[in-house]
């Protein structure tokens, strides 16, 4: 933190009190071409910046109340360190205001220009995940703080936004043409859901402190104490793996139809997300190496992906006498897969095969990564064929389906008591599909 410089007429309100009432500020200079002015008035003092620019031309804003009748609160009351600290922030903006690294706002900064700065910004840089992180903004936070001005923005108000998306209903999709989504109400005594909700309000928040640490970064915010006071919900990302177990498999690809069960069997042999698929073309399967070349994922980075003989006769036949840049997976119509069109038709084919909950390609990646992990495959080599950077993501989700050398030294080494009574009954074994293992 920046000295405080010191001023025996103003550091004080006693000694503030002692001033007469004028229109012209009594100034302290922070430093070269930087002043902060107290202006005693008849209903109590108020602060005020002043900045020279190289011009000679001087800059003034007021930074609020001065602690004359009221207790600083750092928001709309200031003590005279705190209205120093503030004003360093005005005086850091407006240098680069005047630099060109930025327009002058134009009114009040909000939390929308924050969103919208910060698009931009990710935009320029090529971001993954821009669109999802846009349409979070559009429908959790613009409505309730996009014309918020990011001065008087309170950390109860974040926190109070915050907890009402963790009990908001959730959202389902809608088509094109339906101007408002359909809310569902969610069962506060159901831990699952209150967990999602409060995980989507983490993601959520997640967004929100970015564009305000990055205008904050950029100067055009003075300070971030706001928010950063504000914490996620915690133990809410527990993994929740559901996986489909082999006969399952069988059934799902049975029950899907033409193209499509090309793809629904790729994923499941390759663990590749949708998008991957999709985007693949023809010279992406190396014959001889036995793989697959994922060029555009979702961390950024291409990957390759080893794939089993049955994987290699799965894509040799969907690239036979296809040019270099076909791509390998069309729709039955010859045109390509979009986003949300493998939505429909697995929600169907989950319904002819009996699988609940229905399927979807987070599911077919989790089964393919579960099955390495059930069959002793090192969590690094798992990591690796699904593209994540390092081990954590994938031990989270997959170790505890691993061999586990304590379980089988406690197994072989721990008597039995024989304290279970034996039955001729044989229970029935519990579906997979719920992930627990």
């Amino acid at each position: 933190m920046a000295r405080t410089v010191r001023n025996a007429k103003t550091d004080t309100r006693s000694a503030r009190a002692k001033l007469a009432e004028r229109r012209e500020p009594y100034w302290t200079v922070i430093s070269a071409g930087c002043a902060i002015g107290y202006r005693r008035g008849a209903k109590g003092g108020t602060w005020i910046a002043r900045f020279r620019a190289d011009d000679g031309k001087q800059h003034y804003e007021s930074l609020g109340a001065a602690d004359d009748a009221r207790d600083p609160d750092g928001l709309t009351v200031f003590s005279f360190q705190q209205a120093q600290e503030r004003a360093r922030g005005v005086f850091a903006r407006k240098a680069r205001e005047l630099a060109g690294d930025f327009a002058p706002s134009d009114g009040p900064y909000t939390v929308a220009k924050a969103l919208d700065a910060y698009f931009a910004e990710r935009e320029r840089r090529g971001s993954k995940g821009l669109a999802k992180d846009k349409a979070a903004a559009n429908v959790r936070i613009l409505p309730d703080l996009g014309d918020v001005e990011i001065s008087k923005l309170t950390t109860k108000r974040l926190r109070d936004w915050q907890a009402g998306l963790a009990t908001a209903p959730k959202l389902t999709r809608t088509g094109r043409m339906t101007r408002k989504r359909k809310a569902i109400a969610i069962d506060k005594k159901d831990a699952d859901a209150v967990r999602a909700r409060r995980s989507t309000a983490n993601r959520t928040l997640t967004v929100l402190k970015a564009a305000l640490n990055h205008s904050f970064h950029e100067g055009r915010i003075i300070s971030d104490d706001a928010w950063r006071k504000v914490k996620s919900f915690r133990e809410v990302d527990a993994a929740v793996v559901h996986f489909l177990s082999e006969d399952e498999c069988r059934r799902l690809v049975n029950a899907c139809d033409g193209a499509f069960r090309d793809l629904v069997r790729a994923a499941l042999l390759t663990g590749c997300r949708y998008g991957e698929l999709t985007r693949m073309r023809a010279s992406d399967f190396g014959i001889e190496a036995g793989t697959i070349t994922v060029r555009e994922s979702k961390a950024g980075k291409p990957r390759h992906v080893a794939i089993t003989d049955e994987g290699r006769a799965h894509f040799e036949r969907l690239t036979a006498g296809k040019a270099a840049r076909d791509p390998i997976f069309v729709r039955d119509d010859g045109n390509k897969w979009a986003a949300s069109h493998q939505q429909r038709p697995l929600a169907d084919a989950s319904k002819r095969a009996k699988i609940a909950p229905a399927a979807t390609f987070h599911i077919l990646r989790h089964t393919y990564a579960s099955t390495l992990a059930m069959r002793g495959v090192p969590m690094g080599v798992i990591a690796a064929q699904l593209g994540h950077a390092d081990t954590r993501m994938t031990e989270k989700h997959y170790a505890h389906l691993a061999p586990n050398y304590v379980a089988q030294m406690v197994r072989a080494s721990f008597p039995s008591l024989g304290i279970i009574q034996e039955s001729n009954i044989a229970p029935l074994r519990r579906s997979k599909s719920g992930g627990d293992a």
